[in-house]
């Protein structure tokens, strides 16, 4: 019976978001790309949900309100993306499910702007060769980059986007530190995927600037534009938009709780004692409390469930 009810659940939301979609059509102008099957892109997108849980282990499609996920899948199509081209990925917080972009899903967004010719992000790493300057506008460029093979394993020192349009090239360049400042504020607090795929995650940062900070000034739809700075905003952390997902204990322990429970689970641990079914292995200390891997250590993809 349960199952029976997570199959009809899809079905209707799916239809509220097309609705949508072709109401905006309608008055609101709105233009998808021209090879993009927004039916096709979300039956991809309630594929993955089936694999999304919250941090209690319960399937997204229960745990999230409705209105959240048709407004996730709407950002989604808003957008012109598909989780099936790995452009996008879902994460729950509290009883609201989120959409968030990976690098290829904000390089599409941008692509989708007018005027837009072309959109790339480049790392630059220890003793490349890179120069920055100005032009006769006394705006930012990059004058000369030329890495090298040699240098793919060393540290990197910074990262920089690039949009091409008709009227001219943009670039937004960040600093090592300027991104770590940067993963420091996001919602998604997690060293292990930063050092395993430091070079994506640069660039998915240093575009996802590049993306906001052009966005902000272009004539283009609202709806589109509105649905990129939303979805950018996702993976920030803001105190009106806090995790609200109920701990697995209601009541408030003190100080001296917490203690005293810390002793008594390091005495069961040398005993081999496991309380309640809990295991006594160490907690890894590159994920933050209640946060699994974001991407899998073989591919690079989301993981299948993704704690808030």
């Amino acid at each position: 019976m349960a199952n029976q009810v997570t199959q009809q659940k899809p079905t209707k939301l799916t239809d509220r978001v097309l609705d949508r979609i072709n109401q905006m059509k309608t008055t609101q102008d709105l233009s998808l790309p021209r090879n993009y099957n927004a039916s096709n892109a979300l039956n991809a997108a309630f594929l993955e949900l089936q694999k999304v849980q919250d941090r209690s282990h319960r399937p997204a499609l229960e745990a999230c309100t409705q209105d959240s996920i048709v407004k996730a899948l709407l950002d989604m199509t808003l957008q012109g993306l598909s989780p099936a081209k790995d452009q996008c990925y879902f994460i729950v917080y509290g009883n609201e499910l989120q959409m968030q972009r990976s690098y290829f899903g904000t390089v599409a967004a941008v692509k989708r702007l007018d005027g837009v010719q072309k959109v790339r992000a480049e790392v630059v790493h220890q003793d490349d060769d890179f120069e920055i300057g100005a032009n006769d506008d006394m705006e930012l460029v990059v004058k000369r980059f030329n890495p090298k093979f040699e240098n793919q394993d060393k540290p990197i020192t910074g990262a920089f986007a690039i949009i091409k349009t008709d009227k001219g090239t943009d670039f937004t360049v960040m600093t090592k530190k300027e991104i770590d400042q940067s993963w420091a504020q996001t919602r998604q607090k997690n060293n292990k995927v930063q050092q395993n795929f430091s070079q994506e995650m640069a660039k998915r940062t240093v575009l996802n600037r590049a993306a906001k900070m052009f966005i902000n000034t272009s004539d283009d739809s609202d709806l589109l534009t509105g649905a990129i700075n939303d979805t950018t905003s996702n993976e920030y952390d803001d105190e009106e938009r806090r995790d609200v997902t109920p701990a697995a204990e209601n009541k408030q322990q003190t100080t001296t709780e917490l203690l005293e429970g810390f002793k008594k689970s390091q005495e069961d641990k040398a005993k081999g004692v496991k309380d309640d079914g809990n295991s006594n292995e160490e907690p890894n200390e590159d994920v933050a409390e209640g946060q699994t891997d974001l991407f899998n250590e073989e591919s690079g993809k989301p993981t299948d469930e993704t704690d808030a």
